[in-house]
């Protein structure tokens, strides 16, 4: 199977490139570099272009016969988001329907997007399904379901299939070592709690100390990014038997704050990693947890790696040793 990696020298990208070489299929990647890394790609033929390059598109299209296409590309930083949304916009919902003019014009029909966990908005349940009403409360997450609402209506008018994956906090590394979370600036809880311990940085900061949780700091759903990516490859196959739009959450029903990650981090590391407490960030809720029951019945996945300090420790692996 051939296929497209939208955002392919990313994060989550680069670990969905290592799971489709492994399981045999091939993949060619698409990513403008401003937040990948051409050294995660290794041998992986690249096509450097941005997701809303029309024109370069529509050439990467005629030039390979793919099988199927994951979406990856998107800028995903809330706080940023709130302060601008045009740019959020114009990325994420103008850049998808690109990618998904280029796919109708070259009779690709499968479509797996990285949708988030931000559709939510402040939730409902503790445990959040699929049925819980979408009302995002930042530019970030509404772009997203702008993008899950328009591939709900391609499926009957094209015939689009595709899946919609709301991760919720993607986190670790590969056991290799040899890619993992590099982001410029980094904003996310893990990592910059590693690079605090590395001495690297400013300041690690926990943003808000007063929500409605056990110790008054976020709570969140982390999810390891290899099973995040064989998420991914189960989904096109969801897809050669079915027709339509499907959204599924990816997490792993459990939630840990703030304060018990940093725990976490320094039973792996064995060092006393020490923080500020800040004023809360625009846009973010206090829980947000996974109910993945959906996703392990008809997609037949569960995640694998699901203790915190495993995940952590994965994470340590990479930024210890960081190659890029």
């Amino acid at each position: 199977m051939k296929v497209l990696v939208c955002g392919g020298a990313g994060y989550i990208g680069s670990h969905m490139v290592r799971c489709l070489l492994a399981h045999h299929h091939e993949p060619v990647v698409y990513d403008n570099l401003s937040t990948g890394h051409r050294e995660a790609v290794a041998d992986v033929p690249l096509i450097v272009g941005d997701i809303r390059d029309s024109e370069t598109l529509r050439t990467v299209f005629d030039q390979h016969c793919f099988d199927a296409a994951i979406h990856l590309c998107a800028h995903s930083l809330v706080g940023e988001s709130m302060n601008k949304p045009y740019e959020y916009y114009q990325n994420n919902v103008f850049g998808t329907l690109c990618l998904l003019e280029a796919m109708h014009e070259a009779d690709v029909t499968k479509l797996v997007f990285s949708s988030t966990a931000a559709v939510f908005g402040h939730p409902l349940a503790p445990l959040i399904d699929e049925e819980h009403a979408a009302r995002p409360i930042n530019p970030y997450g509404a772009s997203k379901w702008m993008v899950e609402r328009i591939l709900a209506d391609a499926a009957p008018a094209y015939g689009l299939r595709s899946v919609s994956l709301r991760y919720f906090n993607a986190a670790g590394a590969d056991p290799s070592g040899e890619i993992g979370e590099s982001h410029h600036p980094e904003t996310h809880l893990i990592p910059n709690i590693l690079r605090s311990a590395l001495g690297k940085g400013s300041a690690l900061k926990i943003f808000g100390d007063d929500y409605p949780t056990k110790d008054g700091t976020c709570v969140r759903d982390y999810i390891h990014v290899n099973d995040l990516a064989e998420a991914h490859l189960r989904a096109i196959r969801f897809l050669d038997q079915h027709d339509g739009a499907h959204c599924f959450n990816l997490g792993s029903s459990s939630g840990f704050t703030v304060l018990e990650i940093i725990e976490a981090a320094r039973r792996v590391t064995g060092m006393d990693i020490s923080f500020e407490r800040a004023s809360r960030r625009a846009g973010d809720p206090p829980v947000l947890v996974a109910s993945n029951v959906k996703a392990r019945v008809q997609l037949g996945w569960r995640p694998a790696i699901t203790n915190i300090d495993d995940i952590v420790r994965s994470a340590w692996l990479w930024h210890s040793q960081a190659r890029y």
